[in-house]
């Protein structure tokens, strides 16, 4: 893979997203409605491709139809027709199952909260008597994806209106979809080395760890078979990926990056370059503020090293996920 062809920071993949249907605006809720998130349609939306599912209406439940609940029956929490008392659980379950195929080829997943199929987290478990036993219930859908897809982002759609969980997610599924497109094509040992290099920062603002165990990976390319070391690289790099970064580890980055660009910059722009990344570390300002001035330094300075780094444009502009001060 030449440097033309490589996907650079500013030759955005476009990520494939599965998604609960009624999030996009499909009226296949039970009430006949739907829950559209303006931030999946507007925003992320216009930088994915979407892969709606909704796996009530899948398994042949009307609109409107009958609630859902999850009860717990034995050991087991299972989602029940609050109707009639079907219990739906294993055909929900195989949804997940009949569209694997297509499901590994996906870079995250967006989810309903408060779903008998569909929540991710803390949903209310009742027993026979409609008394609750419990709060950590899990739809049957969302509890068969994660299981067959462990290392797939996948969030709730309530928890993506908060700037650092809606970061990371979005994050991860633009580093995944750039990794799927490098090993779905004919790779070569360099091609890893360099998609390796443009992501230090990043992996190592969310795991130095990650990024030493992946820098391994890379380094014996030559000593496994491509197979072997797809599959490794790709576990270890997800893995490093889902580790949430902090304040600290972004600023350690930035300041690796500052690190390259030093020795070409005045002494006034150092200094204005070294106080964005203080403000930042210390909650003052947003991550956007210093990331804009390495990128703008690292352009005029013509510092390709710098300039290509992922850390520095993971995903779109305009999604502006890196504007608020918490993230």
């Amino acid at each position: 893979m030449s440097q033309q062809c490589a996907t650079s920071p500013r030759e955005q993949v476009r990520p494939v997203v599965g998604v609960s249907s009624c999030l996009l605006g499909a009226p296949v809720r039970y009430n006949g409605g739907h829950s559209r998130s303006r931030f999946l349609t507007d925003e992320l939306g216009r930088h994915v491709d979407w892969l709606p599912v909704c796996p009530e209406a899948e398994i042949g439940l009307g609109v409107p139809r009958p609630t859902l609940r999850l009860q717990r029956i034995g050991e087991a929490d299972r989602v029940i027709s609050s109707k009639d008392g079907t219990d739906h659980t294993d055909d929900l379950a195989a949804v997940a199952d009949r569209r694997l195929e297509g499901l590994e080829h996906v870079d995250g997943y967006v989810l309903k909260n408060k779903s008998p199929s569909c929540g991710l987290l803390a949903l209310p478990v009742f027993d026979d008597a409609a008394n609750r036993v419990h709060g950590k219930g899990r739809g049957a859908f969302a509890d068969r994806l994660t299981r067959l897809l462990p290392d797939l982002p996948v969030e709730e759609q309530g928890r993506l209106s908060d700037a650092g969980l809606r970061e990371h997610f979005v994050q991860r599924v633009f580093a995944r979809a750039r990794l799927r497109l490098l090993l779905s094509d004919d790779w070569r040992p360099r091609d890893l080395v360099e998609f390796h290099t443009r992501h230090k920062l990043q992996l190592m603002s969310h795991s130095p760890e990650g990024y030493r165990e992946t820098g391994r990976i890379v380094a014996a390319v030559g000593d496994t078979s491509r197979e072997e070391t797809a599959r490794a690289y790709a576990t270890a790099f997800h893995r490093a990926m889902a580790v949430r970064t902090s304040r600290g580890k972004h600023a350690n980055a930035l300041q690796h990056a500052f690190g390259m660009l030093s020795p070409l910059l005045d002494d006034a722009r150092r200094h204005d370059l070294l106080e964005a990344i203080e403000s930042y570390r210390v909650g003052e300002a947003p991550l956007s503020l210093p990331v804009a001035l390495l990128r703008h330094h690292c352009a005029a300075e013509d510092v390709v090293w710098a300039r290509e780094q992922t850390y520095l444009l993971p995903y779109p502009d305009d999604l502006r996920l890196r504007h608020p001060v918490e993230v």
